[in-house]
């Protein structure tokens, strides 16, 4: 690291002290729509050859800024600045003696709410706005032919443990949204779901720590918006790309997007098709240890392999009408199916003191899983005027999700035996969401938005397990079981903004109300069961920006967030998982609640440093616990407290004209205390860090070399993780006049991307490691057809966090 920072300072020192030749100079003059001087408006002055960045400066209090002694050369302006729409003057050629030209931009008003700092001219892939990142996903040459999962786990910031769950700066329980919706999936179904998703799909990934009350409260770590590509262009155009991957087992990725604008009619449709076979590694070593001590009286050593092969396909319609210049309606459809058959082998092996094996028990397993999802949604928007907007969104959600599973336990010798059992588990949920959000401003200063948001959400899940003895399958009580919960959550918002010379302050207060319904239902040997609650509460959120001059400003936030308990994780329910591992939720979980506190600085444009600190009640936690035959148990509960402080430091360099290079690290300090078979204390510091150069070359050739490492970790208050990371490189070349491109990348290129760690129990110990197929190449190729793709705007319905939280629980 000390090596990397020098190399950074080294290449900052460059970039301040490279001087052009000197020549012409330009005032450029900045107004409103009324002819009124804007100051502080960012403008960027570029090289029209390439669009490379050559300077960059904030306009003063009469809205002018003058660039001087500018080389001989052709040259853009890029002109943006907080709630205006970005504008570009030029090409304009400086000679020798061109001196003082005079350039007068108008920069219309938008209904973005914050500024945001943009870092590079060539839609850089990490760009840096006061309340969140954005990275530019289709920027991105080693992204080809990956999924959304993998994306993630390479963007600043982001992290993704062995089950699949995503956290934000070493802070779990995320809310991920797709286009400002929710997924409404949480655990092995989110995962699902993003590792279906092809890259090729998005746009852009917004990063937020830390968001407005005008998103739901929920989310401790903050909203990950995934943005998916949408034209808006008149006329009719479209894109399709292939994509081949080759690792230990074969994927391919094929996408089509075509848009279609006409008047006041767009249409637009995208699908994606992802298939191939994936693979996993699996080890566990566990020891019981004599009561107290650390003399180990028994080992199990647990090997296990994972394969098999899937398909998923999805679907997205839309269609907007503009009714008036002040009205329009939209419907948006979206259909998700996904079909994976899997084959598991697996061993348990008990160690004798010589670490030989003293007794083996061979599991193999087969599952299939057929999931289908759709959501509709109906949109409206209405301007008053143009300081005055109204929109409505109303979505219905359903998922279908059927899986099969069946397991065979072999075990040789004078106490063998030979046992199967099968189990059907379909899952079904409906989501009903209404929401409506108004906006009003008063002048160039002020603005005042406020809405409201209801949502009703159903799951049934039912679990029916058979035995197989002597050749018949006979039902298994032990395990049947059903679970229905049906929750109601109601939402109120309020947010204020004013911005004065050189403050913009924003608060808001958010009011959830929830409340559930949940029934386990009984059968032979157990009585049905059933529980309820309802609690109420304030979430407020407030933002104070500083600009101290043209270089530096300042950004400081706070805001309280809720996590709800998974719906799953509420069963009380106890499920086998294999015959040393079963898995019980508590139906007295509670919600934790979290307080964010935030200071971040922006210089220059190029370097911003935040940090940060989060205090977490009714800290949520997995659980391992030993049960008296030995076997492991994992439940949840509300444990105690969690701190977390953190120091993120991001930095965007041009030393080259074709050279961009963006670094970020997150050094995170976490405490957690919690009472279990003890007090426990556990801290840790750990690092993320994640670098990404992009290259661009004549002739359409370009090039990136992307790598990202996280230090010895702590997420779970029993469960360390050791480090791991990987690197990534890849080419492209542009052909047919722009139309297509064709890219080659390498993912994880030393097969360094495995996920070990150590879980503590009580008087023992379980070591995991899980290793998947993820050092892969990628050949990839996208033909654009009609105009240029070019990103649109979206439409963000009302479903929100609820989805989230439905998960198989671990």
């Amino acid at each position: 690291m000390r090596t990397l920072f020098v190399v950074v300072l080294i290449l900052i020192a460059q970039v301040v002290t490279a001087q052009p030749s000197e020549d012409g100079d330009v005032t450029i003059t900045v107004n409103n729509n009324q002819q009124q001087p804007l100051s502080l408006a960012s403008v960027t002055m570029l090289k029209a050859k390439d669009s490379s960045i050559v300077r960059t400066g904030m306009t003063d209090s009469s809205g002018k800024l003058v660039f001087e002694n500018i080389p001989s050369g052709k040259y853009l302006f890029r002109i943006t600045m907080v709630d205006h729409i970005t504008q570009y003057a030029g090409p304009i050629e400086f000679s020798s003696g061109k001196a003082n030209l005079p350039l007068t931009v108008t920069l219309l008003r938008s209904n973005a709410s914050l500024q945001e700092v943009t870092i590079s001219a060539r839609r850089p892939l990490i760009r840096f706005a006061p309340d969140k990142t954005i990275v530019s996903v289709d920027n991105s040459i080693t992204s080809t032919g990956a999924n959304v999962l993998e994306v993630l786990e390479k963007s600043p910031g982001v992290s993704v443990d062995r089950d699949g769950n995503v956290s934000l700066k070493g802070r779990s329980n995320v809310l991920v949204l797709i286009d400002g919706k929710p997924t409404y999936l949480s655990g092995s179904e989110l995962n699902s779901l993003l590792s279906g998703m092809s890259a090729s799909q998005l746009e852009q990934i917004e990063l937020m720590d830390n968001p407005p009350s005008k998103y739901d409260a929920t989310g401790n770590a903050g909203v990950i918006n995934i943005k998916t590509k949408k034209n808006k262009q008149q006329g009719f155009n479209g894109t399709a790309s292939t994509a081949y991957q080759q690792g230990r087992k074969q994927r391919s990725i094929h996408s089509l997007a075509m848009n279609y604008r006409q008047g006041p009619l767009n249409a637009f449709m995208n699908y994606n098709l992802n298939e191939g076979g994936f693979l996993i590694y699996l080890y566990a070593l566990r020891k019981y240890f004599d009561p107290g001590t650390t003399n180990a009286n028994a080992v199990l050593q647990q090997p296990g392999r994972i394969e098999g092969r899937g398909q998923n396909h999805s679907l997205k319609l839309g269609l907007d009408y503009t009714i008036s210049k002040k009205t329009s309606l939209g419907i948006l459809a979206n259909g998700f199916y996904q079909y994976r058959r899997t084959r598991n082998k697996a061993e348990a092996e008990w160690l004798n003191d010589l670490d030989q094996k003293d007794s083996v028990i061979n599991t193999n397993g087969y599952s299939t899983l057929n999931w289908r999802n759709g959501a509709v949604n109906i949109n409206a928007r209405h301007n008053f005027s143009a300081d005055q907007e109204l929109t409505m969104d109303f979505d219905w959600l359903g998922y279908n999700i059927q899986n099969y599973q069946l397991f065979r336990n072999i075990r040789e010798g004078n106490n063998g035996y030979d046992e199967a059992e099968k189990g059907e588990i379909p899952t079904k949920i409906k989501i009903l969401t209404g929401k409506a959000d108004y906006s009003q401003r008063f002048g160039e200063t002020m603005k005042l938005e406020a809405g409201w948001k209801s949502s009703r959400i159903r799951t049934d899940n039912y679990a029916g397990y058979e035995l197989n003895t002597n050749g018949d399958w006979i039902n298994n009580p032990d395990k049947t079981n059903q679970f229905v919960y049906i929750e109601n959550i109601h939402a109120a918002y309020g947010n204020f903004e004013k911005a004065w010379d050189k403050f913009t302050v924003q608060a808001g207060l958010r009011f959830e109300h929830t409340g559930y319904d949940a029934e386990q239902m009984g059968n032979a040997l157990r009585k049905d069961s059933a529980f309820s609650r309802n609690y109420n509460s304030f979430f407020p959120t407030t933002y104070l920006q500083y600009k101290l001059d043209s270089s530096s400003s300042f950004t400081l936030s706070a805001g309280r967030r809720i996590d709800r308990p998974v719906f799953q994780n509420l069963n009380p329910f106890e499920m086998i998982l294999n015959k040393y591992t079963s898995q019980r939720g508590n139906p007295f979980l509670l919600p934790q609640y979290t307080w964010n506190f935030q200071l971040s600085h922006v210089y220059k444009e190029w370097l911003m440093t935040t940090v940060s600190y989060s205090r977490t009640s009714d800290y949520l936690a997995q659980l391992f616990h030993i049960k008296p035959d030995g076997s492991f148990l994992y439940s949840y509960g509300n444990v105690g407290n969690k701190q977390t402080l953190g120091l993120s430091v991001s930095v965007q360099l041009q030393p080259a004209s074709w050279w961009n290079m963006s670094l970020q690290t997150d050094l995170i300090h976490k405490r957690f205390k919690a009472v279990l078979w003890k007090e426990l204390t556990p801290t840790i510091t750990q690092l993320n860090a994640n670098i990404n150069n992009q290259f661009k070359f004549k002739k359409g050739w370009a090039a990136e070399l992307t790598a990202y490492y996280i230090t010895r970790s702590q997420e779970d208050i029993q469960e360390v993780v050791e480090p791991t990371g990987q690197v990534g490189a890849g080419i492209s070349k542009s052909m047919f006049k722009n139309k297509a491109t064709i890219k080659l990348a390498f993912r994880d290129i030393f097969y360094t991307q495995a996920m070990n760690g150590l879980t503590q129990f009580k008087d023992s110990e379980e070591y995991f490691e899980t290793r998947r197929d993820s050092r892969v190449a990628v050949l990839s190729f996208t033909w654009r057809f009609g105009k240029t793709f070019k990103g649109g705007v979206k439409r963000s319905g009302s479903a929100d966090d609820e989805m989230r939280r439905v998960g198989s629980g671990g």
